[in-house]
């Protein structure tokens, strides 16, 4: 072999041109030509080469130079096509297209009954044109003269003999018993008689017998001799009686190539067959009117999967592909396309659909980009990632801002395919901006699918604002009016549960979650408690972990100053005993009865009521009331100085803790005030917030010592509070003023009283500047997280 190839190179050096490198050799039935694989050195396509050797087939010189005459003429979609040809006093060289013998095919069986039927129909097509139309013999016809394309089409060669019947020094009378293995498949009057029998004839009664030939063998993977012609083994039922006509022993009564041709194409005959008509109307695919057009492509798309693949690849995929994205071919077309593209290679999808989809998805034609946006699955894996990110999401995503709804929904269902594709930056950008936008969509089914969306990318979202992002989104969708929206949550929380801490099921999650629970629809109800049964799962898992307490173990000092007791287990019967432990403990000293003043507030037993005097401040009511929340108002818990009181300073003491500054059927109103607990989405941020109104100046007569709140790092400052609340109800008749001989004094936010003589007010005191109240803003925080919640991504 290696001998061989340096042979043939060595005569190209010393011959002319020949712009083709030599591959390996194909093997082929007996024949006089050596074929070879072969390419093209100028840009490196595929190409076969016929070479035949003068020298070593001397004899046989005329049969190659006949065919290359026959070659260079014979012009016919139906004969291979030559490229080249060189013909020298040792060699002669004829480059093809690329070529496979038909017998590789008929050894492996490899070919369906339709394939069968269609490469037979086209090399009838041929043959007729020879006899007719060229007026011409082929005289060798058999598996071994047929070729198979790139494009799986079957080519008709072999024109070793091939003779006009106008000449009566016709090449065929002569050599016609030089063509290798020609005694198999002579027909039975040219064996008896020898070739010039031929003229007594009709000239195309050779043909039609090997053609008859032709069928048998291509069916049965073999012709042995005239003994087997006429034998229907393994011949289609429809195609028998044409296919006797065909091997008739007498030449005259043999029915034409031709003849047989248009007895096939009958309706319902052997010839009638889909891939045929595929043939025949796709070479003029781009000139059809649109009824023609969808004809065709409706018969293209009922075509099975047992048709030669080589072809579509070749022939039908270009012509479609052309259809669709200049001929108007449309969405039909372009599903068969993907039809097609199945059953390529990676390399074959790259380099012939891949082009073309990226630029359909700049196409703005609706139909078209539906049809794309349906087909993605089928493509998605054979797209590069770069050519998806940067080429073709750009175009997808003005599908989000379509007019139409149904272009729309399908973009949002092709994020799903196309994720993976995607990088991070691109999914954490602008893809989650217009999932935003689809979210308040007006169209109840695209608002639910983003949330089904969102549920489905949650992994792939990047960790910093994956919980923002679905607990907004989620919790938008809840308060859905669609079903099937608020449905989407539920599944869609509980597919995604394992995204979020337990602060965040516990303080934004649950909360949300709580109203679905009596949802007026059964199937949002039932949900709702199977995936609260989830998140309350996760949370106690989490709390079984948590240690009983964070406070510092009890101490016992003397001195120490009154605290709050911890709950214990035995305290349990009295929900609010803990609360005011601290504080009878600490007015153990007083003692008398309690008696309630007409104005609601107590006075100690057997003391009257002093007028009030001029010269001291008003009493000021300790109550604390917080702005965002407080279901019982409980009175500010301040402790009394430890220093010995008097009864009377004991009795006011006691006075000033128990007075309330409400009316006693004011109760209910403190139950109603629940409902604000939750009008703040922040989970309570503005649970401690004071009242917004900015505080009026209160006017002194001492000068107060400036207040030191107690601070402990996690309760709020009421300091300022308290006296906006003093300075509101301190006005003219705000308040009865304390008996005659006490006031009221602030001392490191403790309340305690005094009496006159313990301490005189100075005769004359200069007039003191106003306070100033600790301003403090209680309006509630804007933290509208579920609106607008694509803003912040």
């Amino acid at each position: 072999m290696d001998f061989l190839k340096s042979a043939v190179a060595s005569a190209i050096a010393q011959g002319p041109p020949f712009p083709y490198t030599f591959g390996d050799k194909v093997d082929v039935d007996a024949s006089i030509w050596t074929l070879y694989n072969g390419t093209r050195r100028a840009d490196g396509s595929n190409c076969s080469i016929f070479s035949f050797d003068v020298t070593a087939n001397k004899s046989r010189l005329p049969l190659a130079k006949n065919a290359l005459k026959k070659l260079r003429t014979m012009r016919h979609p139906g004969v291979i096509k030559v490229l080249d040809t060189v013909e020298t006093d040792t060699y002669i060289y004829i480059a093809t297209e690329r070529v496979v013998p038909l017998r590789w095919h008929v050894k492996r069986k490899s070919l369906s009954p339709e394939t069968i039927k269609w490469g037979l129909y086209s090399i009838a097509r041929t043959v007729k044109f020879i006899n007719d139309e060229g007026s011409s013999i082929h005289g060798s016809l058999r598996v071994a003269s047929i070729y198979t394309s790139e494009s799986g089409e079957w080519k008709l060669c072999g024109f070793e003999i091939l003779s006009n019947v106008k000449d009566d020094e016709a090449i065929i009378y002569t050599y016609g018993s030089l063509v290798p293995d020609s005694a198999r498949y002579t027909p039975p009057e040219l064996a008896r008689s020898g070739w010039d029998a031929i003229k007594k004839s009709p000239h195309s009664a050779v043909d039609a017998y090997n053609f008859g030939t032709t069928i048998f063998e291509v069916f049965n993977g073999d012709f042995m001799g005239a003994d087997q012609a006429g034998q229907t083994k393994g011949i289609p039922p429809t195609m028998h009686a044409g296919y006797k006509r065909l091997v008739n022993a007498n030449p005259k009564a043999r029915v034409t190539v031709g003849a047989f041709l248009e007895q096939g194409r009958r309706s319902g005959s052997f010839f009638d067959s889909p891939l045929i008509k595929l043939t025949e109307g796709i070479d003029n695919l781009g000139v059809k009117s649109e009824t023609e057009r969808e004809q065709f492509l409706d018969d293209l798309d009922q075509l099975t999967d047992d048709f030669p693949e080589d072809f579509f690849k070749m022939k039908i995929l270009p012509e479609l592909l052309k259809s669709v994205e200049f001929g108007g071919g449309g969405p039909k077309a372009f599903a068969v396309v993907m039809k097609i593209s199945t059953k390529l290679a990676n390399e074959d999808f790259e380099a012939r659909v891949q082009p073309v989809v990226i630029r359909l998805f700049g196409n703005p034609d609706r139909a078209i980009r539906v049809c794309l946006l349906d087909n993605l699955p089928l493509m998605i894996d054979r797209l590069p990632q770069k050519a998806v990110n940067d080429k073709i999401f750009p175009n997808i995503v003005s599908g989000f801002t379509d007019l139409a709804p149904i272009v729309r929904e399908q973009t949002l269902k092709s994020i799903l395919v196309i994720i993976n594709k995607l990088s991070d930056r691109t999914i954490n950008g602008e893809l989650l901006k217009h999932l935003a936008k689809t979210a308040n969509d007006e169209q109840p089914g695209i608002r639910t699918n983003t949330t089904i969306c969102l549920g489905k990318i949650a992994k792939n979202l990047g960790t910093s604002s994956r919980s923002k992002v679905l607990i907004a989104a989620f919790t938008r969708s809840l308060r859905d009016p669609f079903v099937h929206a608020r449905n989407a949550a539920l599944l869609a929380l509980a597919a995604t549960s394992e995204y979020f801490t337990e602060e965040e099921c516990a303080t934004r999650i649950l909360p949300v979650i709580c109203p679905s629970l009596i949802d007026k629809e059964k199937l949002v109800r039932d949900q709702a408690n199977k995936t609260l049964e989830i998140y309350l799962q996760k949370i106690r898992k989490a709390a079984a972990n948590m240690p009983e307490t964070v406070q510092p173990p009890p101490q016992t000092t003397e001195g120490a100053g009154p605290r709050m007791s911890t709950p214990q287990p035995s305290e349990a019967s009295s929900w609010a005993g803990w609360a005011i432990s601290s504080f009878t403990n600490k007015l153990s000293a007083a003692s008398g009865e309690m008696q309630t003043s007409s104005n609601g507030t107590p006075t100690p037993a057997g003391q009257k009521s002093t007028p009030p005097s001029m010269g001291l401040d008003p009493n000021r009511r300790v109550v604390s009331t917080t702005s965002s929340a407080s279901t019982h108002r409980w009175p500010a818990a301040k402790s009394p100085s430890p220093a010995p009181l008097s009864r009377n300073s004991s009795t006011s003491a006691a006075d000033a803790y128990f007075k309330d500054s409400r009316p006693a059927d004011d109760g209910g109103d403190a139950w109603g005030d629940m409902g604000d607990m939750n009008d703040d989405d922040d989970g309570g941020d503005g649970f401690f917030d004071a009242p917004s109104e900015p505080a009026k100046p209160a006017k002194k007569d001492l000068p107060a010592p400036s207040p030191k709140p107690f601070d402990d790092g996690s309760e709020p400052d009421f300091a300022g509070w308290l006296a906006a609340q003093a300075q509101k109800k301190g006005g003219p008749g705000g308040s009865k003023p304390l008996p005659k001989g006490l006031a009221k004094s602030t001392a490191n936010g403790k309340t305690t009283t005094t009496t006159a003589a313990a301490k005189k007010p100075p005769a004359s005191r200069p007039a003191a500047k106003p306070v100033v109240a600790k301003k403090i803003d209680t309006k509630p925080k804007e933290t509208d997280d579920d609106d607008g919640w694509g803003d912040g991504w």
